[in-house]
């Protein structure tokens, strides 16, 4: 199956995030829009993974949330891959996410899993182009601005996807580290 792994955003956070790209999204109807339901950060994508591999992935990731502390993260901005990508980004404990990718990182290839050999660019997808498609730096300006409020992540979650896309959980952790480390 395919799997990822990541953290998500609250509720009030979506909703706010939904309310913000609203307008854009009128404008830029030629793009696929993710669906906030399923917005998410993804720490790191395992791609297809068999159920024994899966295991190994399930034991390291509990070791490692009982480690990592929760995060204080706000989404905010925009910007764009190429005319591919247009994604929000973050604000806030932005270091400690990066550090938390990369101890997922290495559990999962610890766990046998190959993941693709790349930096860690913290930010939630809201659309990709489609073919033909250009505007995208017309929405980022519009989003520029955009400053959602501070919460807090506390959960890792390990979810599989399928096609649709559907997401759904197939385990997930409380951050439960010490917070007076950092």
């Amino acid at each position: 199956m395919r799997a990822f792994v990541a953290v998500v955003p609250p509720p009030e956070a979506v909703e706010e995030l939904a309310a913000a790209v609203a307008a854009v999204r009128r404008d830029h109807r030629g793009a696929r829009w993710t669906r906030p339901e399923q917005w998410h950060l993804t720490l790191a994508f395992l791609g297809e993974v068999d159920e024994a591999t899966l295991d190994g992935v399930r034991a390291g990731l509990s070791a490692v949330a009982a480690r990592a502390a929760p995060l204080g993260l706000a989404l905010s901005g925009a910007g764009r891959f190429g005319e591919r990508v247009l994604w929000t980004g973050l604000a806030g404990d932005t270091r400690g996410l990066g550090a938390l990718a990369g101890e997922v990182a290495a559990a999962v290839r610890d766990a046998g899993v190959a993941l693709e050999d790349r930096a860690f660019r913290a930010h939630l997808t809201l659309a990709r182009g489609r073919g033909g498609v250009s505007g995208l730096a017309q929405a980022v300006r519009a989003l520029a601005g955009f400053t959602g409020r501070p919460w807090r992540a506390d959960t890792l979650h390990l979810v599989r996807s399928r096609p649709g896309p559907q997401y759904d959980d197939l385990a997930t952790w409380p951050l439960a580290g010490d917070l007076s480390g950092r």
